[in-house]
């Protein structure tokens, strides 16, 4: 982390300016903040800015930001790493990535081999999705089930997936612009794929005309679960 040297009076001026930031924003709440940690490198309210709920499929987590709106907009943290660290652990994202897909358009389920299987945190910053993770780690006690999650512009919802799962999404809106931090480089030697509607997992894409799916070449010959080949062991 960046740190910044000040003099006594430039510090002054520096925290002040940050407490007139975070007021406006944050409104009445803020202002009953009475326990707040401010060092020169950053500047860090105790209290959480966002909701992490893990689902039914433990490690899988759903992360709701708290956004403050006001006339001009809205302003939101997307991610804290000391907030994300508390509740989920350590994840050393490498890389952030972005797509824009357009309504019907399904993504998936895509995964990578170890040792390049990959965690993601997903989130919509236009549009709207019904995202899923599917278990394939040998051993656990959800393995083949899936967890789905709809992401949009307008809940501002993150979905965290750890290695060991095959993810993809299926746009509902008239064009979604998807974005996603990883912990591992894109290998094509260990990429992998499943059938979207393999009857063995049953994912309810939310699809109302089968017809308007948009599935790329590779999706469709994408292999069933019994056929599928994955090395991700249950701890």
């Amino acid at each position: 982390m960046m740190s910044y040297r000040f003099c006594e009076c430039k510090e002054r001026y520096y925290l002040l300016n940050m407490q007139i930031f975070f007021i406006l924003f944050a409104g009445v709440d803020s202002c009953r903040t009475k326990e707040k940690e401010v060092t020169l490198s950053s500047v860090s309210y105790k209290n959480e800015r966002m909701n992490y709920i893990e689902t039914e499929i433990p490690g899988v987590w759903i992360i709701e930001p708290k956004v403050f709106n006001d006339a001009r907009g809205y302003f939101m943290e997307a991610y804290k790493q000391a907030e994300f660290e508390q509740h989920i652990g350590k994840i050393n994202f490498i890389q952030d990535n972005e797509s824009c897909s357009s309504k019907g358009v399904l993504r998936g389920l895509h995964y990578q081999l170890a040792p390049y299987s990959q965690s993601k945190l997903v989130r919509v910053i236009t549009g709207r999705v019904l995202d899923v993770a599917v278990d394939l780690r040998t051993g656990s006690p959800t393995f083949g089930k899936y967890v789905v999650v709809e992401l949009s512009a307008e809940n501002k919802r993150q979905f965290f997936i750890p290695q060991g799962f095959a993810h993809g999404f299926h746009v509902l809106s008239e064009e979604a612009v998807f974005t996603y931090k990883v912990d591992n480089p894109y290998m094509p030697s260990h990429e992998r794929g499943l059938r979207f509607n393999d009857p063995a997992i049953g994912v309810d894409w939310g699809i109302t005309d089968i017809d308007a799916v948009n599935l790329s070449e590779k999706d469709t010959k994408a292999p069933l679960l019994s056929a599928a080949e994955y090395n991700f062991t249950f701890k």
